[in-house]
């Protein structure tokens, strides 16, 4: 028999709440989106019980609950909002029975492995499913870079969140050179987060900059993320550019480290720059793998399109956990 839950996405900025039908481990459906910003509530309660307030009636008493950051430990404290949890007290202040607590990438992860193959857009490799045996990497590029694998096995599938995006970044050509040499002033180890993630295109476009000589104001990484994707700015475009090749080098790596069959990109920052990454060196830096490039090749790259993966996921996870 089919069941309720609250599904939630908790980041720094906002906190999504949406009510999710699950059965058999899967998820049947999921409801519209509220989303609240987090700097406008004292606490996760207090924006519960608004959430609450705006249906109109009792939620249910299960939650899943996705988190921007470790879900260990008695107390879990949010990077960019005050907001605390207490796992233990979440029964008692939700006035909940069950519950789920998952990394946001985590979720990711299950959101791969159960939406439907209408949320998956090719990228590069064949124009073919994700296979339904093996290993399936997951990579999504936001404020930091997360990474993930899933095993599946048929029907069954397992999620395996990963701390994949602090391994060393590794230049290949000139320019690259000199995004490692300028962030190396700052920093002892690079790690491939510093230059794939939503902010590292700031060092990116600064490092442009500085090879042509150029003298410009200096700018945050939504700004020129903006500019790039608006037009008319060639530097921005050039340095989103060399972000999709980068990108490209990292998921390829990754997928040779895990032994993958297909790999996804996930998150916002993927959808907003869809079709640079078709049409950058994306699919050829994936495939440069040396005396792999057959093999390489040869695996199906998909975007995941779903509008609110977290959401999804967070309850795909407590479907597992409670079928």
């Amino acid at each position: 028999m089919s069941e309720q839950i609250v599904t939630v996405d908790i980041g720094g900025t906002h906190a999504r709440f949406a009510i999710a039908e699950i059965e058999g481990g899967r998820v049947l459906s999921l409801g519209e989106a509220t989303t609240l910003h987090t700097k406008d509530h004292a606490s996760f309660q207090t924006a519960w019980q608004d959430f609450e307030r705006q249906r109109g009636e009792a939620l249910p008493r299960a939650v899943a609950i996705a988190i921007a950051g470790p879900t260990r430990g008695e107390i879990i404290r949010f990077t960019n909002n005050p907001w605390i949890i207490r796992p233990a007290l979440i029964n008692e202040k939700l006035n909940v029975d069950r519950y789920v607590l998952v990394n946001d990438f985590e979720a990711v992860g299950h959101a791969v492995a159960q939406a439907d193959a209408s949320y998956f857009e090719r990228l590069t490799g064949p124009d073919e499913p994700l296979p339904e045996t093996g290993t399936i990497s997951v990579i999504g590029p936001g404020t930091g870079l997360g990474v993930a694998h899933i095993w599946r096995d048929g029907a069954d599938y397992r999620v395996q969140a990963t701390e994949g995006g602090h391994i060393d970044f590794a230049p290949l050509d000139s320019i690259e050179d000199a995004i490692l040499a300028r962030l190396r002033k700052r920093h002892r180890r690079v790690s491939i987060e510093r230059i794939v993630s939503g902010p590292g295109i700031v060092d990116i476009y600064e490092t442009l900059a500085a090879l042509e000589g150029r003298a410009v104001t200096p700018l945050d990484d939504k700004a020129i993320w903006t500019n790039a994707l608006a037009g008319g700015d060639s530097l921005a475009a050039a340095a989103v550019d060399r972000f999709c090749l980068s990108l490209g080098s990292v998921a390829g790596d990754l997928a040779l480290a895990q032994g993958a069959g297909g790999v996804v990109v996930a998150g916002g920052l993927g959808l907003r720059i869809r079709d640079s990454l078709v049409r950058s060196g994306f699919p050829e830096r994936f495939i440069e793998k040396g005396r792999f490039e057959g093999f390489m090749s040869a695996l199906p790259v998909k975007l995941i399109t779903h509008p609110q993966p977290g959401l999804f996921g967070a309850a795909a996870a407590f479907a597992r956990q409670y079928p």
